[in-house]
Order: C-alpha cells, then structure tokens, then sequence
C-alpha cells in the first residue's frame, strides 16, 4: 500500500513530466507555471488511493489522476481571471502575471491537456472513466455558471445553495475516487459507494470552509475574519440566516447586504452578532457533520480490508479536521 507522501511524489513526477506536443512555447509557459506553484494535489492522490483500494499496481490510473489535477488547475485560471483574483497560493495569479487573453487560451489548452490524459487510460477502462470525467467537467462549470447567477439574486434557498457546492465543488472528487476505483478493478458497488463518499465529502469540505472564514482561528489561517461578508458572497451561514431570519433581524441583514461599507471590520462584527442570535454557527456545523458522518459510513461499506482504507481515511480527516 502507498501513502499519502508516496502518491503526490508521484503525481508531481507525472505532472512534471506530462508531454506538451505544441510548437507554441508562449502558450505552455503558463500551464506549467500553475501546475508548478504547489497544491494539495488532493483529487488524484484520492484518485490512486482509490486505486490502491482494489490493487497493489497504481501505474495505469496515474495519467488519468494527473488529468484530474490538470483539469482541476484549468478551473482556478479561469476563476481566478472571473474572480480578478491576483494572487494564488500566494502567487501571481496567471492572468496577473501574464494577461487576460494569455491566461483564457492557456486555461483552455489545460482542458484538452487533461483529456489527453485519460485518454492514456487502459481500453477495457477508458470509455467507462473518460465519461465519468465529462460528467464531472460539465457538472464543475455548471456550479461555476449557479455561483455567477447567485451572486446577482436577491434570495438563494439553502437546497439551491447546497446544490451549487455538488457540482462547483463535490463532484469531482467523488468522480476522482470512482475513477482510480474502477481503473483498480473494482465492481460498480464499491465504486459507486466511493463516488458518494467524494460527494459527501465534498459537500462537507465546503460547508467547513465557509464557517471558518467567519469562526477560523486567524493564527491558523493566517487572516482576518468575514473575507467572505465583506464580499457579500452568499456563503451557507448568509443563505441560512437569510431564509431564518425575520422582523428586525431580516431588516438589518438586508441593510448590511445592500451597504458599500466602509468600515469593512464593523460590518463583520455586525453580521457575526446576527448569526449569532440566529444559531448560525450551530445550524452550519451540524449540516457539515451530517455529511461527515454520512461520508465515513459510506467508506466503511466499501467491501476491503479496513488496513487497506486507511490512508483514505486519515486523508479525509485531514480535509474536514476531524480525528479518526
């Protein structure tokens, strides 16, 4: 069995040595450049731990997990350039470092690069896995498209919201675990019980994230809290206390959402203390746990030997902060 460690040295090792094939030096300086600049490498690592699962020899499934990371990069350029981002992983974003043209043609090259990977994917597998891949691809651009539209409406329900994070967020990791599954030789059960431990998974991971902007310890992540309520992004504290809220309480929400404040720290201090009369953090991180509980209940039904799930398991702890 490989370890966390082993499986990104060798998906930093594929990625590294991913062949471009295009006389256009200009266009590959940039995808090598984000590719370069760090990352969990969370999807294929889960990827090949998938894989492992149902097989000692990973080698066939670390193209198509290096796709994943290729792909998954494609997505932040582009958000990055929607989002006018100019730092990523505390480096120049690529539309900052180059420019916007460069950036888009560059992000779209990516999507190809990362079909080109799963097309390395052994023929008895490859139909099955590339159309899992493009599942996932649409279902990521679809929650991006959901995101944009939530950020121009007056009012997001908490399934909408919910919904939103599924595709923009959960999908592919689940469609990362399913993938390494099958390319290990795993049957659909074990498969399909993967795919729903990714989306729960992921559903917590991002309902987590979106308590710690407001309730995170600053030291640990290293900034100021309420980033995202200064944004007035609709994060899962925001579409509950607004679906919750009533009277007075609703009245100041609303007045808070439609300020251009300049006084960015009162404002966060002010919409903290309505969370607080509403529960909001004790409604947030009884959601997250939910899906926790429900995603770890999932991997135990996966019909290997426990010592085998391990390493899955100690990596999606380490995602939610949860010990095992």
């Amino acid at each position: 069995m490989y370890n966390h460690s082993e499986l990104k040295e060798i998906i930093d090792k594929a990625l590294l040595n991913l062949s471009y094939n295009t006389e256009a030096v200009k266009l590959i300086e940039p995808v090598k450049y984000i590719l370069s600049i760090g990352g969990k490498r969370l999807r294929p690592v889960m990827a090949l731990m998938a894989c492992n699962l149902f097989s000692d020899k990973i080698d066939n499934a670390v193209l198509p997990a290096a796709g994943l990371e290729v792909f998954h990069n494609f997505t932040l350029v582009h958000d990055d350039i929607m989002d006018q981002a100019p730092v990523r992983r505390n480096f120049p974003t690529v539309h900052n470092k180059w420019d916007l043209n460069q950036a888009i043609l560059s992000g779209d090259v990516m999507a190809f690069l990362a079909n080109e990977c799963f097309l390395q994917t052994p023929a008895n597998y490859l139909l099955r896995v590339f159309r899992i891949f493009n599942k996932a691809a649409i279902e990521v651009c679809t929650g991006q498209q959901l995101d944009m539209d939530y950020e121009k409406a007056a009012i997001v329900s908490h399934d909408e919201y919910l919904r939103m994070i599924e595709l923009k967020t959960a999908v592919l990791i689940a469609a990362s675990l399913k993938t390494g599954a099958l390319i290990g030789g795993s049957d659909d059960g074990n498969a399909d019980l993967l795919y729903e431990f990714g989306r729960n998974l992921g559903l917590a991971f991002q309902i987590q994230d979106d308590m710690l902007d407001i309730w995170g310890n600053t030291k640990v992540f290293g900034k100021a809290p309420g980033g995202d309520i200064v944004a007035n992004k609709k994060t899962f504290p925001m579409v509950k206390a607004m679906e919750i809220a009533s009277g007075s309480q609703l009245k100041q929400l609303q007045e808070q959402l439609s300020l251009r404040d300049n006084d960015p720290e009162e404002k966060v201090k002010r919409i903290i203390s309505l969370y607080n009369q509403l529960n909001i953090r004790e409604i947030t991180e009884k959601l997250a746990n939910e899906y926790i509980d429900r995603a770890f209940s999932l991997l135990e039904k996966v019909s290997v030997e426990y010592k085998r799930k391990k390493e899955l398991e100690n990596i999606a702890s380490s995602l939610i902060g949860r010990d095992r």
